[in-house]
This record gives C-alpha cells, sequence and structure tokens, in this order.
C-alpha cells in the first residue's frame, strides 16, 4: 500500500497549484494532508473511490488537516481525546483492521520559541495517545512533525540550534517518541541520506536547497519489516513542503 503525506500549506491555494493532477498520478491509497486553513465548504474536491475525513480549526484560515482513503476504515476519531488540544484540528486516526492511521499537524514553537511550553504538553499528550493505539496494533504515524530530529536533517543546523523546530527539547521528544517502539522510516532506511522537505520562501532557499526534513512516516517498530520503501518528492511544487511517503506491504 501506498501513503502519501503533504502539508499543502493551504488547500484551496494548492488546489490552484496543481494538487488535483499530483493526487490523480499518486494514486495512493492513502493520502494525508496538513494545513488546510479551511473550513468545511470551503473548497470543491472530487475524489471517485475516495473516502474523505475532514478535521478543522476552530480559528478560519488556520491549521487543519484531511485523509483520503481509498478503504473505508472501521472507525474514525478527530483529535486525541483532550480537549485543550482539541480545538485547532490537528489529528485524524482512521483504525483498520490490522492498523491504524494518524495524521498529526503538530504545532510550532513559533518564533523565540514563544510556544515551546504549549509545544512540550502536546508532545507528552501525543505520545501518550499514540502508545496507547500502538498496545491495540500496530500505528502508521504521519504529517508536519515541526522537528528537524538530528543534524544530518537540515541545512544550517550549527544557526539553527535554538531555533523553533531544532531546539534541544524538541528534537528529545522525538527521541522519547522513539523510544517508545517506534521508527522514522526514511533516517532508518537512508542513514546518511540528505533530503528535505521543507525549505523557507526567503532567499531563494528551494532553488538553493537550503530546507528541513521536518514531515515524517514514523511506524510502530514491529510494522518496520513491513516498509518497503520511504520517499521524499522534492520536485513536487505547490506549497513550502513537498509530498513524503511510504509503501508498506499490509
Amino acid at each position: 500500500m501506498k501513503f502519501i503525506s503533504w502539508n499543502v500549506n493551504g488547500f484551496r491555494a494548492c488546489l490552484g497549484k496543481g494538487f488535483g493532477e499530483f493526487f490523480k498520478e499518486t494514486d495512493a491509497d492513502f493520502f494525508c494532508i496538513q494545513e488546510t486553513k479551511m473550513q468545511p465548504g470551503q473548497a470543491e474536491f472530487e475524489t471517485p473511490g475516495y473516502h474523505q475525513y475532514w478535521y478543522s480549526a476552530e480559528k478560519k484560515g488556520y491549521s487543519g488537516t484531511a485523509i483520503f482513503a481509498k478503504k473505508e476504515p472501521m472507525s474514525v476519531s478527530y483529535g486525541i481525546g483532550i480537549p485543550e488540544h482539541d480545538t485547532e484540528g490537528r489529528a485524524i486516526t482512521l483504525e483498520y483492521e490490522d492498523f491504524y492511521l494518524l495524521c498529526v499537524y503538530t504545532p510550532n514553537a513559533q518564533k523565540e520559541l514563544a510556544r515551546l511550553d504549549y509545544r512540550m504538553q502536546w508532545e507528552d499528550a501525543l505520545r501518550a495517545y499514540i502508545v496507547a493505539l500502538d498496545s491495540k496494533k500496530p500505528v502508521i504515524y504521519c504529517g508536519d512533525l515541526n522537528v528537524a530530529h538530528e543534524e544530518i536533517d537540515l541545512k544550517n543546523p550549527k544557526t539553527n540550534h535554538h531555533s523553533a523546530g531544532f531546539s534541544d527539547e524538541e528534537r528529545g521528544k522525538f527521541t522519547e517518541l522513539l523510544e517508545s517502539g517506534f521508527t522514522d522510516t526514511f533516517r532508518a532506511l537512508y542513514p546518511e541520506k540528505v533530503e528535505y522537505s521543507w525549505w523557507s520562501y526567503m532567499m531563494k532557499s528551494r532553488e538553493r536547497n537550503i530546507g528541513w526534513r521536518i514531515d515524517y512516516f514514523v511506524v510502530s517498530n514491529r510494522l518496520f519489516d513491513r516498509v518497503k520503501d520511504s520517499f521524499i518528492l522534492g520536485h513536487v511544487m505547490g506549497s513550502d513542503h513537498c509530498p513524503v511517503g511510504v509503501e508498506i506491504y499490509l
């Protein structure tokens, strides 16, 4: 099965930049998107053969997630079951017979780490949620996780050491998650490969490939031996992020 995840930085804007064509060409079994920045009914997107699941933030034009799935799930959950974390449309879980699929848009710690305290609370709550899912069946966890885990995951680690997305605290929380029984599929398969999934709109960063790898597919350890490939589609335009994906034998 093929899984794709993409922070589209505004679904309506991305629709005008070739999203529909890429969606059809990719023919993924599951297509997860983050940062939809829209409320229900603000965009029409027909997906024959797919079931659509949308989760919008209460604040208009902000955050939001969605999943397009060829197979109808056994159940769908919106949020992580904690009211203070469930107003921004950041997590959708689909349950299937043999696994859970979790699409997440992780909160940004923001400039000067202004939202770092909240980010830490979110990380702990989300990790507990994922571990609880994993106790029942394996988890496929994807999305814009807003962290570059290791120095190899961004172009300029030294000058960004205390920047949002590369603080010791954020990196440490990702380590905690992996140590709870999960695998970063791309890095596990390609320990030395340098590819990025996000580039600033400033200073021609994408043209110069001054980027960060902050979009992931993470799986339960016991599922990793079924992962055929994990990839980053850096050539695909339409957002400041590019799509990432995995192929898994399920």
